[in-house]
């Protein structure tokens, strides 16, 4: 943190956050007990989701969603070679689940102004063996949620929505990671709220949450609506420990519940506070008349209300690798940044090696890769001299 004076995310735990922390240290119950189930009910609550699980990350969130499709206690589980659309702007384990539940992904191009899925290109890519659409939904945008939802129900698909970086942003007033069957939520440190470590996991139907529940823990039938009938077929066996289905151990601590559910309470004005710093940061950039030509920025999708998670920037000067020479400076100038997501995903060195990259051309994601970047968006609010500090490193970084 100390190499810049504008880190990705500042400390982002307040007073309250530790003092609810250290209360859960001193009662002594770490493991999932009731902070668990008090982040989940207020979580449930306020998004208008059916279920929510709190699990020990987003990945592990997008894991168990693609693991229950699979699973064989789910009535129309999905089967081997069975495809799913995913945008080729996505995170690792975005693509992975669907790789370990033996599945087979299929990249569409992104939309250059959302960044999010090109909603036009999906239908060229449908065929009789997708079955679900993984949507990612970028930096607190989303794509047109209307035409997903046509396509969803059109072709009679599964929706997921990894939600990660967009807790808390809405599309015609309905919070994104209601609208599938699945979605994901991330409480890592750099997102709209933070755990530590954690994460939520989302659905509609009672079976998945039950068979999403005992997938968490070992696969156990205890706390789930399989118990007794699991039990009644195998009296011959300990009913505290039975193990009816595959499983992990995926978890959130005592701790890490306190604190995200602390956080959660005060999201809106967290949004709210980041809406603000953003609309400053970028009107003191733009007014600065060396870089008004020289960058722009992503504005969020039509209908939808954002939630921030960071202040992605377009380079529209052409000079050649202009974007690599750009963010070493900035970086040098003191300001931290990050590529959107991880660009194009094709180009990993893990989806080489895994043959998953088809040598295709995706050049919405390319473009965004070679020219964008995104840097933090404060909690807090700034000062006339932390803006005018801020544009001078930009304008240095492009000297």
């Amino acid at each position: 943190m100390n190499k810049y004076f504008y880190p990705l995310i500042e400390n982002p735990y307040s007073n309250s956050d530790i003092r609810k922390g250290i209360n859960v240290l001193k009662s002594k119950q770490l493991t999932l007990s009731n902070e668990t189930k008090k982040f989940e009910k207020n979580f449930t609550t306020k998004l208008k989701s059916k279920y929510s699980l709190m699990v020990n990350s987003g990945s592990s969130a997008n894991l168990l969603a693609l693991q229950c499709l699979i699973n064989p206690y789910r009535k129309k589980k999905l089967k081997k070679g069975d495809e799913i659309i995913i945008p080729t702007l996505c995170w690792s384990t975005s693509l992975w689940p669907i790789i370990q539940s033996n599945l087979k992904p299929v990249f569409v191009d992104v939309n250059s102004e959302t960044l999010n899925i090109d909603e036009a290109q999906i239908k060229n890519k449908i065929n009789k063996k997708t079955k679900a659409i993984l949507l990612v939904h970028v930096l607190g945008n989303s794509c047109d949620m209307d035409q997903i939802m046509k396509i969803k129900k059109k072709y009679n698909l599964i929706l997921i929505e990894d939600t990660c970086e967009s807790l808390g942003s809405k599309y015609k007033n309905k919070y994104l990671g209601t609208f599938g069957e699945f979605s994901s939520f991330s409480f890592y440190s750099s997102h709209q709220i933070s755990s530590g470590e954690g994460g939520m996991i989302c659905c509609k139907d009672k079976t998945d949450y039950n068979i999403i529940k005992s997938l968490r823990s070992h696969g156990w039938s205890r706390g789930t609506t399989f118990e007794n009938k699991i039990y009644n077929k195998n009296p011959h066996l300990d009913k505290r420990f039975i193990f009816f289905n595959s499983g992990y151990n995926l978890r959130p601590t005592e701790v890490a519940a306190t604190v995200g559910n602390n956080q959660f309470k005060r999201i809106d004005s967290l949004i709210r506070m980041r809406n603000i710093n953003r609309k400053k940061i970028i009107n003191k950039l733009l007014s600065n008349k060396i870089l008004k030509n020289k960058i722009d920025f992503y504005k969020e999708n039509k209908f939808v209300t954002p939630s921030w998670f960071g202040l992605s920037v377009k380079i529209l000067e052409t000079k050649k690798n202009i974007k690599k020479t750009l963010v070493k400076k900035l970086e040098k100038n003191g300001i931290e940044t990050r590529p959107i997501i991880s660009g194009n995903f094709t180009k990993q060195p893990a989806t080489i090696k895994y043959g998953l990259s088809k040598r295709k051309k995706y050049p919405n994601t390319d473009l965004i890769y070679n020219k964008s970047f995104f840097i933090g968006l404060p909690t807090k609010k700034i000062s006339n001299n932390y803006l005018t500090k801020i544009s001078l490193a930009f304008e240095k970084s492009f000297k």
